[in-house]
């Protein structure tokens, strides 16, 4: 599961990647400077496996991760191959949310690819050009569905009904993810495969003084965005940077005291792509080691034992669970157990973010 940093040249991209991630993607003051698609394999900050550390004492801590994807920066034209505009395209349709950032800080030093600092209409140049090959591939499939459709094929009628929906919106200058969808037309949309269809998460860069409050920039796009079904998270990118450079946590902690924020700005960001990307995590916690383990949101027990080991869930029995709160609570999982806590679960079970869990199998 991966979501990937889209803008505009010069947006602050790279440099929030590099905050991202120990990866350094190159960063300077020019277009198409990520001429790859840098990955980064991000920690996902999480107070509860520190606190789980605290009361297990383990020998080793695995937090959960996120796969975080550089873009280069796309510019009008993309959806007709311009710039790089067919490899950033294909990029983003690898990735499963879209982390999109938004200059809104004046600063004389940094060009702009269009000479004045609006995020809007840098917002528009990105939604156009992903809506234009969005179109283009609403019309392919359309052609062939229509044939289907003429002999009467009950399943082709359905797909047509859905694609003229897209289509309509589309043209209107809409986002796919802003039209309005029962679980049939779901479903067939995934199989389209829309740009405009995934969830987005705006990143509004700011200067420093802005860190904390936002600015009128950050509030444009918020008025901008209220109907896209879409979060808004403020980030002085540049600043974000500075703090990844400072050695010791207690810098780093006084540093962002000074500025009125209580964490790393960064530490939003993962947390909201983690949830952008449907993902929740449950525990395994002993004296070996207490980790962190990612599973979409809706996961039952066999699906989430089976991201430890495909025979997990192959010889799937049961899964004996301790809600987070029980356990940190009573302090230890033989306390719960005394305290009659500790759940056995089958092949039914819905796992719950922050679940502690032991699985038996037998293979």
């Amino acid at each position: 599961m991966k979501a990937g940093i889209v803008g505009l040249p010069n947006v602050g991209k790279s440099t929030l990647f590099n905050c991202l991630s120990n990866a350094k993607a190159q960063s300077a003051n020019f277009p198409f400077c990520t001429i790859e698609p840098n990955l980064g394999v991000v920690n996902v900050p999480d107070e509860r496996l520190e606190k789980l550390e605290e009361l297990v004492d383990p020998e080793r801590v695995v937090p959960a991760t996120v796969e975080i994807v550089d873009i280069a920066g796309l510019v009008r034209g993309a959806s007709k191959g311009e710039g790089l505009g067919n490899q950033f395209l294909g990029n983003i349709r690898e990735c499963n949310a879209i982390i999109h950032v938004l200059r809104c800080f004046e600063n004389d030093n940094i060009v702009h690819v269009d000479g004045s600092v609006d995020p809007i209409r840098d917002k528009e140049t990105i939604d156009i050009e992903l809506q234009l090959k969005d179109l283009e591939t609403v019309d392919k499939r359309l052609e062939k569905v229509n044939r289907a459709a003429k002999t009467g094929d009950k399943d082709a009628k359905k797909e047509q009904t859905t694609l003229l929906k897209f289509k309509e919106a589309l043209e209107a200058g809409n986002s796919a993810r802003s039209v309005d969808v029962d679980e049939d037309e779901l479903e067939l949309m995934k199989g389209f495969q829309l740009l405009t269809a995934k969830p987005i998460l705006y990143v509004c860069n700011v200067d420093e003084s802005s860190a904390k409050d936002g600015n009128a920039f950050v509030d444009k796009v918020k008025e901008t965005v209220k109907n896209e079904n879409a979060e808004v998270i403020v980030l002085a990118v540049g600043t974000e940077a500075d703090i990844t450079e400072l050695e010791s946590y207690e810098e780093r902690q006084m540093f962002l005291e000074d500025i009125g924020l209580e964490e790393p700005g960064v530490s939003r960001l993962i947390r909201a792509a983690y949830k952008l990307l449907n993902l929740q995590t449950y525990f395994t916690a002993g004296v070996k080691e207490v980790r962190a383990w990612t599973i979409p949101v809706g996961s039952t027990a066999p699906q989430a034992a089976g991201v430890i080991h495909t025979d997990f869930e192959k010889g799937f029995i049961r899964a004996e669970v301790i809600a987070y709160n029980d356990y940190t609570t009573f302090g230890s999982e033989a306390k719960v157990k005394e305290a009659g806590k500790m759940r056995v679960e089958g092949k039914e079970y819905i796992v719950h973010d922050g679940d502690i869990m032991h699985f038996r199998f037998n293979v």
